[in-house]
């Protein structure tokens, strides 16, 4: 998923509890969902990271030079800017976007 083009909110708000609970009629469980896709969406943000902070690395054991990549320091500079996975993933509870289940109680 591209999650530059998101809607989320990039600060702290408050959201309607009883929109968060709607799907599953249980707000332990509804946080619960949007922890799990929270850390889906960490995950999947911190490989794409690590993967273009590698392009800039330097495989060179002298400390002595330090080099400032002004365009590693963009690319650090706009993940820092994106809203947090949390937020990301509350913005797709609410939008129905996350797909759960529960299964059947026998």
């Amino acid at each position: 998923m591209d999650y530059k083009d998101t809607k989320a909110a990039p600060t702290t708000i408050t959201y309607d509890k009883n929109k968060l609970e709607a799907p599953t009629e249980n707000i332990y469980e509804a946080i619960s969902i949007i922890a799990k896709r929270a850390e889906q969406v960490n995950n999947d943000l911190k490989k794409e990271l690590v993967e273009k902070l590698d392009e800039f690395a330097t495989y060179n054991d002298s400390l002595e030079e330090v080099f400032e990549n002004k365009e590693q320091i963009e690319v650090s500079k706009f993940y820092e800017r994106l809203p947090k996975p949390t937020a990301i993933a509350v913005e797709e509870w609410l939008n129905d976007k996350i797909y759960h289940r529960t299964p059947d109680a026998q």
